[in-house]
Order: C-alpha cells, then structure tokens, then sequence
C-alpha cells in the first residue's frame, strides 16, 4: 500500500488549482491526484460560460461572494503571468420592464456591497454608445467581468502541479475511504479495473458532481449534514459569427428569482463566436444532451434585448450539469468548505455545491484549502 501526504479527489478546475497551490505551499511533502475520468475537467469545469465573474450576485459576505471577488483578481494576475487565454470583455446586464430595473438597482447594490468597485449604471443612450445592436432601457455596466479559456487554465494549472512532482492519475474511481485515527485508507478502481488502495495523512475532496457521495464514504450522513446535491442541467445554443459580431460584451438579463441561475445571456467566446445560454432545471441524474426543441424557449428569452436574432439562428451547442446544494423552490445555498475534524475526521475536507462563480474562485479556494491544512498543523 502507498502513501501520500495530501490526497486530492476529483481533476476539475478546483481540484487542479488545489494541487497546484499544495505543491507549491508544502513543496516537501507529496501530492496524488485522483481522477475517475479519462482527462481531467471532463464534467463542470468544461461545460459552462467561461465567464470570470465580477462578484455581482452572492449575498453579501457568503464565500460565493468573498471567494469571487478575491478569485477574480488571483485569475487574472495568473492569466497574465501564465499566458492563459482570456479577455477583461465587460457585462451589461439589461432591463426592460419597470420590475426588471428594480432589480438591477438591487444588485448594484449588493454587488458594492460586496466590493465591487467599478460597477456603473447606465441609461438606454449611455446604453447604445456601448452596444448600439441591443434593446434595452437600463443597465448595470461590469467592466471587470471577463472571458477565460477553462481547458488551457487547466492544462496550465496540470502542468503546475506536475511540474512539482504532484502524481495526477486519472481513470481511478474511489470507492472507499476509511479513516484510521491518524491517516485515510482509500480505495480505488484503477483503469484496468483493478482494485488497490492509498493511505494519507490529508484528503481533499473535490469531486463535483460526486461529491456529496464522496462525502458519505467516510461515514458522514450527507442529509444530515446538508451535503446531497441537486443536479441542474443548463443547455446552451450557437448563433452564427455574423450575429456575434454585432455585439462586443456578455449580455445577461437579470438572474432568475430563485437564482437557480443567472438567466439565458449571450456570451461572446474568444474566437469571435458566440453562445447563448444556459438554461437552468433539474434532472435526476447527469446527462449532456440538448434538446433541439428548447430553441424557442431561448429564442423568446433573448429577443427582446437582441433584437437581430432570428430565431433560425440557434443551433444546439453542448450542456453541463451543475452540483447545486438546494432543491428545486428552496434558498440559494452558499460554498460548503469544511475540514471535517468536528465530525471525527480530522484531516477530510469537503468541497461541495462548487458551481457558478466556481472557475471563477478556483485559486481562492485552492489557498482557502491550503490555509485550511497550514492552520492545522501539517
């Protein structure tokens, strides 16, 4: 049986970022990586907007908030020093009814609030010398929301992380964890279907989707705990380059009520492109399909603030499964980080209901982890 001083469950963003920052903090001590999947980044982190977000929407002092604001900053910083793709491309968020504008006003201010400092509130003519292609009577203006390349983030992230000595090995699938006083014996599927086991001193679990499963190996209850999650499906649609030129910025509406998502926006992409959505409703279990009828549902949500769009434009484009913590109809929920030791684990650390501004914090949460291991004595 191996060993390890930090074992980290799940290659996601996350889970890259944790490994990168563990390797560089506590550079003599080990680092595993375990991923079930082929390559890494095979579920959230590579099926969303790729938006860094400013910081706009999270209640005020959640980790939601905190760790985005800090995040973005971090993202950006690393961007520019690692040379990841990425843009600073701004956001308006639009409003045309009476009730929309409400609640813009609301979270202008929850976004200062939570220390977003260069938000701007715009009228319909301050509106069309920004994006003269859209309809819309007012605005919050994010200059500080930006775009990313989520796959060369997590190859730079990967390579980071190997570069100091971390083993990232994938297609391993855990399937027990047992705590044995003062280190963790977990057990696994390797990619030939075989079964062996690793002990560790730390382990971190970042595993997305199965998180609240990853959760409950070590014995923790997770419907007592809060942990189970919720999957959340969110579809997105392309619009040919002709219509994406038409306008420079992400365009959003304003979040739903139950913010079970942030409303169907356009969102420009790198390459010129772009792509609407997502989204957002519950499915019992995982699946990435787009249903090509749902065009007209995203059609009727963006054409009155994208009034060029026809609705032959939309083509079915890809979709992702967020791990949400609330059932349907119930409270947002914030971040879970929590080192386990009052529940008789002391070394276990959950990550769980990490979805949107998720890429966004993904190095805060890694130095949020790693200050969490530092306090405690490793």
């Amino acid at each position: 049986m191996d060993k390890t001083d930090f074992l980290i469950i799940g290659a996601g963003v996350i889970g890259l970022a944790i490994a990168a920052e563990l390797a560089d903090r506590f550079h003599n001590q080990s680092v595993i990586l375990l991923e079930q999947h082929h390559k890494f980044g095979q579920e959230t982190s590579s099926r969303n907007s790729e938006v860094i977000h400013a910081g706009i929407y999270y209640p005020k002092a959640s980790l939601k908030a905190i760790l985005c604001v800090e995040g973005k900053h971090l993202l950006y910083d690393f961007c520019s020093k690692w040379k990841v793709p990425h843009e600073p491309s701004g956001k308006l968020i639009v409003a045309n009814t009476p009730e929309e504008v409400s609640t813009l006003e609301e979270l202008l201010i929850r976004g200062k609030e939570n220390g977003v400092k260069d938000l701007q509130f715009l009228d319909s003519s301050q509106i069309s010398r920004y994006e003269p292609n859209i309809k819309a009577e007012a605005a919050i203006y994010s200059p500080s929301t930006g775009i990313i390349d989520s796959h060369k983030l997590m190859e730079r992230l990967e390579w980071l992380a190997v570069s100091k000595k971390t083993i990232i090995a994938c297609g391993h699938k855990v399937t027990s964890i047992e705590f044995m006083g003062n280190q963790y014996a977990v057990s696994y599927q390797g990619p030939q279907g075989t079964y062996d086991s690793i002990n560790s001193s730390w382990v971190i679990n970042s595993s997305g989707l199965s998180s609240d499963y990853i959760a409950s190996l070590p014995g923790i209850d997770i419907d007592t705990a809060g942990y189970r999650l919720f999957p959340c499906k969110g579809e997105y649609f392309s619009i040919p380059v002709s219509r994406a030129k038409l306008v420079s910025r992400l365009i959003y509406p304003p979040p739903y009520k139950d913010l079970r998502g942030l409303g169907i926006h356009f969102t420009k992409k790198l390459d010129g492109s772009a792509k609407l959505g997502p989204n957002a409703f519950y499915v019992d279990a995982p699946d990435y399909t787009v249903t090509a009828e749902h065009a007209s549902q995203f059609y009727n949500s963006l054409k009155e603030y994208l009034p060029f769009l026809n609705a032959k434009d939309l083509c079915p484009d890809m979709a992702g499964v967020r791990p949400k913590l609330q059932p349907p109809n119930s409270p947002i929920r914030d971040f879970i980080v929590s080192h386990e030791k009052e529940r008789g684990l002391n070394g276990f650390i959950n990550l769980i209901g990490i979805e949107s501004p998720g890429l966004t914090s993904c190095l805060s949460l890694a130095k949020m982890v790693a200050d969490l291991i530092e306090e405690n004595g490793s």
